[in-house]
């Protein structure tokens, strides 16, 4: 079988796995035990982003390029701080340093910052800002917004957005 174009295979493994489950390609795909129920409405994302310059990019690559232009808001979605990261398409693991550089770069930009309860990055910002003369808490003045799921019986979580207009 020959494929071609892009596959989202997270999406779409999400959508027809047991929950809180997905895979990032096909070969892991096909090792899953698939769900009985496959949401039936047709994804129509026409026009979603009309106007809208999708980049996707190494984050520091994107800031080098952007940083200096009006009208930019960067959306920061990076692997949840001390959770399992294999979906990314990485060579290397997520270190502490690299959620704080990415915090660094936001600061005094516009921005979307999505985590969850997972995570621990809020309250690590929160104890840096409040026990540094130097540093401040980064999402200091941002707004807040949460969304509770339950992924299965026994697991549930809480996707947060954090973002801030300068």
């Amino acid at each position: 079988m020959q494929e071609s174009g892009f596959v989202d295979y997270i999406t779409m493994s999400s959508n027809i796995l047991f929950s809180g489950k997905n895979a990032a390609d096909l070969k892991t795909l096909k090792t899953e035990t698939f769900y009985n129920r496959v949401i039936r409405s047709k994804y129509n994302a026409d026009d979603y982003l009309l106007g809208v310059e999708r980049v996707s990019d190494d984050y520091r690559a994107i800031f080098e390029e952007f940083k200096n232009l009006p009208n930019v808001v960067f959306l920061i979605d990076p692997p949840y701080l001390s959770t399992d990261c294999k979906t990314y398409k990485s060579d290397k693991y997520w270190k502490l340093t690299d959620y704080l550089d990415v915090i660094k770069i936001i600061d005094q930009r516009s921005y979307f910052y999505f985590t969850s309860n997972k995570s621990q990055i809020i309250e690590l910002c929160e104890w840096i800002g409040s026990y540094s003369e130097t540093i401040k808490n980064p999402f200091s003045g941002a707004e807040i917004r949460t969304a509770y799921g339950v992924v299965n019986f026994g697991a549930k979580y809480t996707d947060i957005m954090i973002f801030k207009n300068v």
